[in-house]
């Protein structure tokens, strides 16, 4: 990964946390790496526990930011969660999958939030 891609995906996780704040959500950790893939945000909202996927573009024309959380993306994020609660033991809590969008437009950012943006059997 270049550090250019490297830098803009820093900034939209930190545009994305400053927005979880601001919505009362507190932020528990950030680029979690466990055993089987990397976690973006981890928040917690009152019982729940919101695994938060963050995507940055600086425009659309690889598509929108949200398009890139296919079935495979998913089912790592559910993996990674799964190993995350298992390790914090934190699973009292209503976990919940979300996905931040964010779009870069000169020094602006363009956020858009999908709460619960996948569901997960079972949980």
């Amino acid at each position: 990964m270049t550090y250019q891609r490297l830098s803009l995906g820093r900034w939209g996780e930190d545009i994305a946390a400053g927005y979880l704040r601001r919505q009362g959500m507190k932020i528990l950790d950030r680029n979690i790496r466990t055993p089987v893939g990397e976690l973006d945000i981890v928040a917690r909202h009152k019982r729940m526990l919101i695994f938060v996927e963050v995507k940055t573009r600086r425009g659309i024309s690889h598509g929108y930011p949200q398009e890139a959380v296919g079935a495979a993306k998913q089912r790592q994020i559910l993996r990674a969660a799964q190993w995350y609660l298992a390790e914090r033991r934190l699973d009292r809590l209503q976990p919940r999958f979300d996905v931040i969008a964010v779009r870069r437009r000169g020094d602006e950012a363009e956020v858009e939030h999908f709460p619960g943006a996948f569901d997960v059997d079972g949980w």
